[in-house]
Formats: structure tokens, sequence, C-alpha cells
């Protein structure tokens, strides 16, 4: 059993006869009174997303997760394919368990949650950056360097993101998975 000082971000728990994954928290205490702890919540089977606060102190039972490396094979209709890295087992696994699985490309190594006890798959996490390599975007302007303006730009896994406007085709940019969002260029 855990308290709510252990809560930390990653942490999945039991609430409600279902299985959470803590995006989220943050601590705070009202005048005299006991203090409290705000979670974020994302639940591992339906994948809603709810907040929830727990007393100061509260007992919470904390899910033994283990990670297991998984290469990303390819995709499905309904899925993404997956192969185990140390027994070479191959699972399929639904979209909705995968967030931003849009910057996923061949040969990527992700990390599968599974609850330990239960043996069932809880969630997957992509890498937090990904390379991928610019295929389509607009022609900057020259010259229109002052601004912090962005252009949309086509990746090789088919997903858009917004880029600064000296990037080019052909040029291969670093991505954060949990935003989507354009980090830098990368020297090929």
């Amino acid at each position: 059993m855990a308290t709510t000082a252990d809560i930390r971000n990653g942490l999945c728990i039991e609430l409600n006869n279902d299985t959470f994954r803590v995006i989220d928290f943050q601590r705070f205490q009202v005048g005299r009174g006991s203090g409290k702890v705000w979670t974020k919540l994302k639940s591992t089977t339906s994948g809603k997303t709810i907040e929830h606060t727990f007393q100061s102190g509260h007992t919470i039972t904390e899910v033994r997760v283990e990670r297991r490396k998984f290469q990303f094979l390819y995709a499905e209709e309904d899925g993404y394919a997956l192969m185990n890295q140390e027994t070479f087992d191959q699972i399929s696994i639904p979209k909705d368990m995968v967030e931003n699985g849009k910057f996923l490309k061949e040969g990527d190594q992700v990390d599968v949650l599974y609850h330990s006890q239960k043996d069932e798959l809880l969630s997957v996490e992509l890498p937090q950056t990904v390379n991928l390599l610019i295929t389509y975007t607009e022609p900057g302007v020259k010259g229109d360097t002052a601004t912090n303006t962005l252009k949309p730009a086509t990746v090789e896994t088919g997903a858009e993101v917004r880029v600064p406007l000296f990037c080019e085709e052909g040029d291969l940019i670093k991505i954060d998975t949990a935003t989507g969002a354009y980090m830098e260029r990368v020297k090929k």
C-alpha cells in the first residue's frame, strides 16, 4: 500500500475497480485544513481521462507494472503490430492504446506496460523524441525570418507538424512525441 505522498507522474493505481495512470498531479493546502492532492488520471482500459482529489495521507493501491521492450513493425487498419524484443512474439494492439501513434515508423522501440499480477496490457509508451524526415512543405519566403512564424509540414509517417519557415523538404527534424511539437533540425 502506498500513500498520496508516493504519487508521481506515470504511477499506475487502482481506483473504482479500474487501473489508472497518473498524468499530472499537484499538492496543495487550504488554510489550516489538511492538504489535498489533485490528480489527472487516464484509464488504461477505456482511455478516459478523469480528475480526482485525494486527502493527504490517504492510502492508494499501487499497481505493479512491468515494462517490456517491443519493436513497431507496421500499422494495421485498427491497430499496430509489435514484436517483443526478447521472445520475438508478435502482438496486435488497438490504435486508441497508443497516444500519438502517428509518429511511429517501422523499427522504432516502444515500452509496453503490463499489469504484473494479471499479465494484462496497460498502455504503450513512445520514446520522448523521434527523428523524422520532412516529405512535403511549402517553401519559406526569403527574408521572412524576423518573426517566429510556423508552417505546416508532412513527415515520413504521414503526420503533420508545424515547423519554422527555414525547414525544407528532405530535412531531418526532432519531434516531441508527447506534444507533437517541432524541437530542432537534426544533422544527417
